[in-house]
């Protein structure tokens, strides 16, 4: 049965889309068959680190939602774009980017859409294309959306700074997945400064929240530099923050 995850943060800014990219990666390279969602449909940016032209998407996940499209129509496999030998291997790697079009944007802040056909994408991405886990990379913030996808997951993954914003916004957030009863919720630090003890800080989310911390992420210039370009973890596989997302990607598959 494929596992569903839910990336979120209560802010934007987080790098919430570069961890979850980053993750659904590196478990599709131990070959596994992954998509990843973009449900952020008021900023979509998924697509970006996986070098999806908007003009080549034929379909979005607003067709779906609109139901002018199946939503495995509006997957597109990004496989050969971010693993270097696919073939021979079970390892997929599928995105479903929401559209970039203003007017696309507009129509969904103006009419919004039936919520719940997520779910029902979501159960019909994983059964047509086979797949291990799914990835939801959701709006920052509390809404519908958020919350639906929070109550069909199997795993919360909370992304987080280490400032007084985020530690009272996700408190928040917290409190709503366990009224939602998700099944197991994961704090993650990132952008954590070189001069910060991580140790201390690992113990004050745990003890905050209540909530298994499976990583902190340090902050670092190179990611700066990528800019958005290319999957951090396979341009970089020793850096410390690539080893911190193997360590959060062998979490997940625990």
């Amino acid at each position: 049965m494929a596992k569903i995850i839910s990336v979120h943060s209560f802010r934007g800014g987080t790098g919430k889309s570069n961890v979850t990219a980053n993750l659904a990666v590196i478990i599709a390279k131990l070959g596994h068959r992954v998509a990843i969602v973009d449900t952020d449909i008021q900023s979509p940016g998924v697509h970006v680190l996986f070098q999806l032209d908007p003009k080549r998407a034929r379909y979005t996940l607003n067709d779906y939602l609109w139901g002018l499209a199946r939503i495995e129509q509006a997957a597109y496999d990004v496989t050969e774009t971010v693993i270097a030998d696919p073939d021979g291997s079970s390892a997929r790697l599928f995105v479903v980017p929401s559209s970039v079009d203003s007017g696309a944007i507009g129509r969904i802040l103006n009419e919004g859409y039936d919520v719940g056909l997520l779910n029902d994408g979501f159960q019909e991405l994983i059964r047509d294309l086979r797949l291990d886990y799914l990835f939801i990379d959701t709006h920052p913030g509390v809404n519908e959306e958020t919350l639906l996808s929070i109550a069909v997951s199997d795993v919360l993954l909370l992304v987080m700074r280490p400032d007084n914003q985020d530690f009272q916004g996700t408190a928040v957030t917290a409190e709503l997945a366990r009224r939602l009863n998700v099944k197991e919720m994961l704090m993650i630090v990132n952008k954590v400064p070189g001069g910060m003890d991580r140790q201390a800080l690992r113990e004050k989310v745990t003890q905050l929240y209540e909530a298994e911390v499976a990583g902190v992420l340090p902050f670092n210039e190179e990611i700066v530099n990528v800019a958005s370009s290319a999957i951090f973890s396979n341009r970089y596989s020793e850096h410390p923050f690539t080893r911190g997302l193997l360590a959060i990607a062998d979490r997940l598959k625990a």
